[in-house]
């Protein structure tokens, strides 16, 4: 579970951290996530904005060992995101209702604890509507 904490640039504000290929590959300048970790490609800070590619609601729990979260399990939206320019990123959608997700909507990146009951948790990348992040932000 380690390898998620390299999803995020270590530097606030919070960003995710792709790879970008080195000239010398036959893709170069092709931006991929996450990182590879491998030395032919440079570490890229993702936008943080994006739109709803496409969706799927998870209503059951991921099959353990890998999933280490909560045993009560409570259904999560999952979406790819279109960042613009650069890639494409699956992540869970958080601050909706399932129904008022919508394919083009804008949102923007936040985090999500896999286990909010968890002393140390988890954090994975997850992206809220635009509004209500700029709302929170506000606040």
């Amino acid at each position: 579970m380690a390898q998620a904490a390299a999803l995020f640039m270590p530097d606030a504000p919070l960003r995710l951290m792709g790879g970008r290929a080195r000239a010398e590959r036959p893709d170069a300048g092709r931006i991929v996530f996450p990182h590879p970790g491998t030395s032919d490609f440079d570490t890229v800070a993702l936008g943080t904005q994006g739109t709803l590619w496409s969706y799927t609601i998870q209503r059951f729990a991921p099959k353990a060992p890998p999933y280490a979260g909560p045993v009560a399990f409570e259904p999560w939206a999952l979406g790819y995101v279109d960042l613009p320019g650069e890639v494409i990123v699956q992540a869970r959608l958080v601050g909706m209702a399932f129904d008022a997700i919508r394919i083009g909507m804008p949102l923007q990146l936040t985090r999500v604890a896999l286990d909010d009951s968890a002393d140390d948790p988890l954090w994975l990348p997850a992206f809220a509507p635009a509004e209500a992040r700029l709302a929170e932000n506000a606040a």
